[in-house]
């Protein structure tokens, strides 16, 4: 009769136990704790490293100036003119920027597990935060960085440029993926073996000469382009080339390649931490 009247069939204390069941707690808890936990790494760092040196972020913005007018002074003396456009300030900036925000998201980011040790012995500090942490803080520090010296030479210096801010921003995240990918690759091969940062140092020196900051792609022979090829950082740098000099089309560019590099190293890095950070971290 009730079954009639009401049209739904009555609950059984069986349905009234599954309904009862408690919901599954938000995933921003979690979320929200790992932010915190990030923030607090990436003030750390910036007490660490910027706090206690005389100068503080200055340090930062004169080292890559000063490299950039040593090159521009330099080369100034050897040759009449630079490869691209008047100014031998930009064109080497545009070369050498990229490549120093690539070198330091890379370098830092290889010793996050060494430089937060004491902190990941606390279950709330894992790997992966002190990784995006440093990550964070020297993408940003180097991009702005960056900014800063193109903003003082394009103010300062007879330039003749028109920005494309596309490619500019293009080749500022590839430079700072690429640097995460190597990065987390190294911060693995570095935690299982500690000699592997010695014998990377000196199998990457000549890096900076093959990136492209000195010279064009085009400028040099066929068999040398061949192997340059497959240095991202060549791509890199032509891409933020294009975006000061409108006339400049690096046709050799490949954007999809230097994503792939990137993802392949990142991905390759991250799967292996995931199964022997604890092996690193006991060393």
């Amino acid at each position: 009769m009730t079954k009639e009247l009401t049209g739904r069939v009555p609950m059984t204390c069986t349905d009234l136990a599954a309904s009862a069941r408690p919901c599954p707690p938000p995933a921003t808890g979690w979320g929200l704790a790992a932010a915190r936990t990030i923030i607090a790494l990436i003030l750390r760092e910036m007490s660490t490293r910027y706090g206690r040196t005389p100068g503080g972020y200055i340090w930062a913005i004169l080292e890559p100036m000063g490299t950039i007018l040593i090159l521009a002074a330099g080369f100034s003396m050897l040759v009449r003119a630079p490869a691209l456009g008047h100014s031998f300030l930009l064109f080497y900036a545009t070369g050498y920027l990229p490549f120093a925000l690539y070198q330091g998201v890379a370098l830092t980011v290889a010793r996050a597990l060494t430089f937060s040790r004491p902190l990941l012995l606390y279950p709330a500090v894992t790997w992966a935060d002190a990784l995006i942490a440093r990550f964070v803080l020297n993408a940003l520090t180097g991009v702005m960085v960056a900014c800063l010296i193109l903003a003082a030479i394009l103010a300062l210096s007879d330039t003749r440029s028109v920005l494309e801010i596309g490619p500019i921003l293009t080749a500022f995240a590839l430079a700072a993926g690429v640097g995460l990918g190597m990065g987390t690759l190294n911060c693995l091969l570095t935690g299982l073996f500690p000699a592997w940062e010695v014998i990377w140092s000196i199998l990457t020196r000549p890096l900076f000469l093959a990136s492209g900051a000195l010279f064009l792609f085009e400028s040099v022979p066929r068999a040398v382009q061949a192997v340059l090829w497959f240095n991202p950082l060549l791509h890199i740098a032509g891409i933020m080339r294009a975006g000061f000099y409108p006339m400049y089309h690096p046709g050799y560019v490949s954007v999809i390649y230097v994503v792939v590099f990137a993802l392949s190293t990142l991905a390759l890095g991250l799967v292996l931490l995931h199964r022997y950070h604890k092996d690193i971290l006991t060393i």
